[in-house]
């Protein structure tokens, strides 16, 4: 693969070649990223549900345990 890349100008390895990737795979690529950025925005939105829960859950339970007290 290097003696094939060695006798070739500077502009095919290093603009031409990445953009036939890009082309061949791009739709690749942009479904991974999607994903993984789907994942990560799912998993904020559940670390933030659960976290709201607790919050409302330790606030009702401080609540109705002040309550008792009278």
């Amino acid at each position: 693969m290097r003696e094939i890349f060695a006798g070739l100008p500077w502009w095919v390895k290093w603009v031409a070649v990445p953009i036939i990737a890009l082309v061949v795979f791009g739709g690749l690529i942009a479904t991974v990223v999607g994903f993984v950025i789907g994942l990560l925005f799912k998993a904020l939105v559940f670390v933030a549900l659960v976290g709201g829960l607790i919050y409302i859950v330790r606030k009702f339970m401080s609540s109705s345990s002040s309550r008792s007290d009278w």
